[in-house]
C-alpha cells in the first residue's frame, strides 16, 4: 500500500497509523521528511505516494514529517536547493518577506485597537487601558505564539476578548499555582470560574466608581504607561 495517507505515530519509528486503525509498515526505500519547510513538503507530496504522519495533543495538531520515497524527496530538495540560489527567488522571497511584515505590523495595530475596544474603560482608566491592550498584543500576536490571537477560526473581536481573559487569567488570579485535579473538565471549569472573575475586575474600570489601586488585581498587575510581560493561552 503506497497511496497517499494521513497517519498517526506509533512507538515504533518504522510504523504507523493509518485512518482505519491499521498499523502499517514504512516501505522500504522510503525516508522521513521532517517538517520545516513547506515548499519542499509540497513537491514531496506531489512527486507521489506520500504518508503524513501527525499527532493531536489536546486541541493541536503537530506535524511528525512526511514518509515518501527516498528518491523523490532527493529530487524535490535538489531541484528546490537549484532555484534557491537564483536571483529571481531571491528578489521573491524578499517581497515575500517585506508583505509578511507589513502585514504583521498591521495586525499588531489591528489587534491591539479591538483589544481597547474590548476594555473601554471609562476616561480615568485609559491610561490602563493602553498598557493592557498593549501587554496582552505583545504576548498574543507573534507568529508562532500558538495564542487565540494567531487563529482565524473566529473574529478578530472574539481574538482579542479571548486573549485579554487569557492573559489576565495567568497575570492577575492564582491560576498558575493552582492544583487542579485530573478530572475531565475539571480545568475547563476552572478556566471559566476564573473567566468571570475576570470580567469582574474588568467592569471595575468601566464603571464611574472608583476603587483603590492596592485593592485591584489589574492595577497591580500593570504599571500604567508600561506594557507588561504576558503570559499564558
Amino acid at each position: 500500500m503506497q497511496q497517499t495517507l494521513t497517519c498517526s505515530p506509533t512507538k515504533d519509528p518504522h510504523q504507523v497509523r493509518a485512518p482505519d486503525g491499521r498499523v502499517l509498515q514504512i516501505p522500504a526505500g522510503w525516508a522521513c521528511l521532517p517538517p520545516g519547510d513547506a515548499g519542499l513538503t509540497r513537491r514531496v507530496k506531489a512527486a507521489g505516494p506520500s504518508w503524513t504522519v501527525a499527532e493531536k495533543v489536546g486541541r493541536k495538531t503537530f506535524s511528525k514529517g512526511v514518509w515518501a520515497p527516498a528518491e523523490n524527496i532527493e529530487a524535490a530538495k535538489a531541484l528546490l536547493d537549484q532555484e534557491r540560489t537564483t536571483p529571481a527567488y531571491a528578489k521573491r522571497r524578499a517581497a515575500e518577506l517585506k508583505r509578511r511584515h507589513q502585514e504583521q505590523a498591521q495586525y499588531e495595530v489591528d489587534f491591539e485597537a479591538s483589544v481597547r475596544a474590548f476594555l473601554r474603560f471609562t476616561p480615568q482608566f485609559k491610561e490602563l487601558e493602553a498598557s493592557v491592550a498593549k501587554a496582552v498584543a505583545v504576548h498574543a500576536t507573534p507568529v508562532g505564539s500558538g495564542t487565540v490571537a494567531r487563529t482565524e477560526r473566529i473574529p478578530l473581536e472574539q481574538r482579542a476578548e479571548a486573549a485579554v481573559i487569557a492573559w489576565m487569567r495567568h497575570q492577575t488570579t492564582a491560576y498558575d499555582s493552582l492544583k487542579v485535579a485530573r478530572v475531565k473538565g475539571a480545568r475547563r471549569e476552572v478556566r471559566r470560574q476564573l473567566a468571570e472573575v475576570s470580567r469582574a475586575v474588568l467592569d471595575l474600570h468601566r464603571g464611574r466608581v472608583t476603587h483603590p489601586p492596592g485593592s485591584c488585581p489589574l492595577c497591580s498587575a500593570i504599571t500604567p504607561g508600561t506594557a507588561a510581560p504576558g503570559r499564558g493561552g
